[in-house]
């Protein structure tokens, strides 16, 4: 997603391509997760259902079908399957298995690597063709904790052969899930029930993301920041994709559109401090925020008028929705901040 100005963006409001989330692609949606969550149940192998577990979280699926992930996940744990398992010696299936084990939260010993050591302690030099293994093995590392040396034995050595390789923590899950649809359709075991449902899915989610865009985009209009603070930087769709970055599924809208529009102001009033305000000026800015009281801005020029008001007035919306919808009054805790 590149970054788009204020102007472009006002165009862009009203030419987002026009994915309809309709009632067929959602009926249709469901008829492919049902199909799916049979897949899973039938796998009969303990590797079949890992390697489709690890293709739905590749192809953006996953959040769709956390319960019965879970549940297959803890009976291969409650089983101690990984340490009593014909595929002991198979460098890609334990590894695998590991990592989503411990991206869940299971305690699985690092022990289970020592198989792949020498006599020295060395990994066994074989891994080096096995790319598979080793791809998996440099993932699993990055679930270490702090004195577990095997894995970060593994790490240091996987490193030294995928150089450039970006591990999947680290990396975005909706530019993973799109880079990675594009892979699964070329692959010769590529399961199209599972394709066709990533598609629509991804249709589906980026749908509500424009929604999300759209609505963040009229707020700063709104805000007249973007128009009247000519110093200040634009970074509206950044903040956006960062929250999508954080926090993408489609029920977490509110989220997301907090996120970038608390991220806008934090920049607009750091250019205030950093690029514009003089001594003075900055002052009696700071005395407003931090008093948190409206009586303050007759003191402040126009500009800063306009940017203490439109935090003020942000940061009580946001408030008081959460207060509405959860319960929970925050505006102590932003007052604060």
């Amino acid at each position: 997603m590149e970054y788009v100005s204020y102007a472009d963006r006002k165009i862009l409001s009203v030419k987002l391509l026009n994915v309809v989330v309709g009632e067929r692609c959602i009926a249709r949606s469901e008829k492919l997760k049902a199909n799916i969550r049979m897949m899973l149940a039938n796998a009969s192998k303990p590797l079949d259902q890992l390697e489709l577990i690890n293709t739905l979280e590749r192809l953006g699926l996953s959040y769709h079908f956390v319960d019965e992930i879970k549940s297959t996940l803890k009976s291969l744990f409650d089983e101690n399957h990984i340490e009593n398992t014909e595929t002991v010696h198979d460098l890609y299936a334990i590894a695998l298995e590991f990592r989503l084990l411990r991206q869940r939260g299971y305690h699985v010993p690092q022990e289970v690597f020592n198989h792949f050591k020498d006599e020295q302690g060395n990994f066994r030099a074989w891994i080096h063709d096995d790319l598979k293994g080793m791809l998996n093995l440099y993932e699993a590392s990055y679930f270490l904790v702090e004195g577990e040396n095997i894995l970060e034995d593994a790490r240091d050595f996987t490193t030294k052969n995928l150089e450039n390789y970006l591990p999947l923590a680290w990396r975005m899950l909706r530019l993973e899930a799109h880079w990675f649809i594009n892979l699964y359709e070329t692959k010769t075991d590529m399961e199209p029930v599972l394709l066709e449902l990533a598609k629509l899915d991804f249709n589906m989610v980026q749908a509500v993301h424009q929604e999300d865009l759209k609505d963040s985009s009229r707020w700063w209009k709104n805000t007249g920041l973007g128009e009247k603070l000519d110093f200040a930087r634009d970074r509206l769709m950044v903040y956006l994709l960062w929250s999508v970055g954080i926090i993408f599924e489609p029920q977490f809208g509110n989220c997301r559109r907090m996120l970038t529009k608390l991220n806008s102001l934090v920049t607009t009033v750091d250019d205030v401090y950093d690029v514009h305000g003089t001594l003075d000026e900055l002052e009696l800015f700071t005395d407003a925020i931090v008093k948190w009281d409206l009586n303050f801005m007759d003191r402040l020029p126009a500009y800063m008028k306009l940017c203490f008001f439109a935090l003020f007035n942000t940061i009580n919306k946001i408030a008081y929705d959460i207060l509405r919808d959860q319960g929970v009054d925050n505006l102590p805790l932003f007052e604060k901040a």
